[in-house]
């Protein structure tokens, strides 16, 4: 299962079933979960936690030293949950002094030429399709979907179940459940196809939806919105979520509704 013609370092810890292929380069202090395939001409430099069953393709870069100047060469990390696909020429950069770690969840696609950078914190069963360029700091929450070749800024925030339109320049946080599309990123509506895929009914939908009414279509600023949905609008755990994703956030959040 581990190919005479990759180089192992000693001191990596290989998991049973796990199979190294041609031409792959894994260097010490390197876990690696059971079961889990590195393809050819895959790269696995220090620090590099990946979790069973995950599948590396060709050409990644995983637990390479931050893009970022201010690292001094300090132990990091990066790792990678259980059932995660990283396809090809994928770069994850190891975490600085800030976090110390990058991590990408469980249950997760990177589709080809994606870049994660430092500190990077990516949920579980997060989609992010091709050359989707991820810069430092960035937080995307469990269930989003990233459109293909969009550029996310440094310190943003996506929540959880959002999916933002490919080609996106996303410069400020993205409430969890929405839609975003359009230049500048726009709100665009509930996710309302992909949340009833993961079994949310009718009717949270429907409040969920009512949420954002108040927070994107109703002309209100962000304060007075959420004063007036804490007032009309029941409380739920979706509710909620929105309530402090919306209170929480240190870039500002997307623009809602264009005409």
């Amino acid at each position: 299962m581990l190919s005479p013609m990759s180089s192992i370092h000693p001191d990596a810890q290989l998991g049973l079933g796990v199979q190294v292929d041609p031409f792959t380069m894994i260097h010490e202090d390197v876990v690696i979960g059971d079961n889990t395939w590195i393809g050819s001409n895959v790269t696995i430099y220090p620090g590099a936690r990946i979790g069973k069953n995950c599948k590396i393709f060709p050409g990644a870069v995983i637990a390479g030293i931050p893009q970022d100047l201010k690292f001094q060469g300090e132990d990091s990390t990066v790792v990678i949950g259980d059932h995660t696909t990283v396809r090809e020429c994928v770069t994850i950069s190891r975490g600085t002094v800030d976090k110390q770690t990058t991590v990408v969840g469980s249950h997760c696609l990177l589709m080809a030429y994606v870049h994660v950078a430092h500190d990077c914190v990516i949920g579980s069963h997060v989609i992010v399709a091709n050359s989707v360029q991820i810069a430092g700091h960035v937080v995307i929450e469990d269930w989003a979907i990233v459109g293909g070749s969009s550029a996310i800024h440094q310190f943003v925030k996506i929540g959880m179940h959002a999916m933002i339109s490919g080609g996106s320049l996303v410069r400020k946080d993205v409430p969890p459940f929405t839609k975003a599309a359009r230049e500048p990123l726009t709100y665009a509506g509930v996710n309302s196809l992909g949340l009833r895929r993961r079994g949310f009914t009718s009717e949270t939908i429907a409040h969920i939806q009512e949420v954002y009414r108040y927070l994107f279509l109703n002309s209100l600023n962000n304060s007075r919105a959420l004063e007036e949905i804490e007032i009309n609008l029941p409380a739920t755990k979706e509710r909620d979520e929105i309530l402090n994703f919306i209170r929480s956030s240190e870039r500002g959040v997307m623009k809602g509704y264009i005409n």
